[in-house]
C-alpha cells in the first residue's frame, strides 16, 4: 500500500510538472508571439546571448543542442529560420568541416535585448509559488 502511495505522488508531482511546464512555454510563446518569436526560438537566442556575448562571437551548434529540448534536425531547422530572418548567422568551422558555428546579428541581439525582460517577467509570473494552478 506504502509503495503505491509513494508511486501515485510521484504520479501527481509529475504531473504538475509538466503542467507547470505547458503553461509557462504557452505564456512566453504569447508574450513573444508579437515580436516573431517563440519560447524556442528566443531560448536559442538567450543561449548565443550568453555564450558569445560580444559582437561576432561565435557558438558551436553543437554546444546548444543539449541546452535545448529539440532533436539535432529540429534545432538545425530553427537555426535556419533565425538565420532567414537575420538574427544569427551560421558558418562552418574551418578545423572540423562537421561543426557548425552560429552568431547573433546586430539585429538578433537588440531582438533579444527588447524581449528578455518580457520572457523574465512570464517566468517570474509562472513561477512563483502564488502563481495560479488548474
Amino acid at each position: 500500500m506504502a509503495a503505491r502511495t509513494a508511486g501515485a505522488r510521484l504520479e501527481e508531482q509529475w504531473r504538475d510538472i509538466l503542467s507547470v511546464h505547458a503553461r509557462t512555454l504557452c505564456e512566453i510563446d504569447r508574450v513573444l508571439h508579437p515580436h516573431g518569436l517563440g519560447a524556442s526560438d528566443f531560448e536559442v537566442l538567450d543561449i548565443l546571448a550568453a555564450e558569445a556575448p560580444a559582437q561576432g562571437d561565435l557558438c558551436r551548434v553543437h554546444n546548444i543542442v543539449g541546452r535545448v529540448h529539440l532533436s539535432q534536425s529540429a534545432l538545425s531547422r530553427l537555426i535556419g529560420r533565425l538565420e532567414k530572418d537575420g538574427l544569427v548567422v551560421r558558418s562552418v568551422c574551418e578545423e572540423d568541416r562537421r561543426g557548425v558555428w552560429v552568431a547573433l546579428t546586430e539585429k538578433g541581439r537588440a531582438l533579444h535585448t527588447e524581449v528578455l525582460p518580457l520572457q523574465r517577467e512570464a517566468l517570474a509570473r509562472m513561477l512563483t509559488a502564488d502563481a495560479p494552478s488548474d
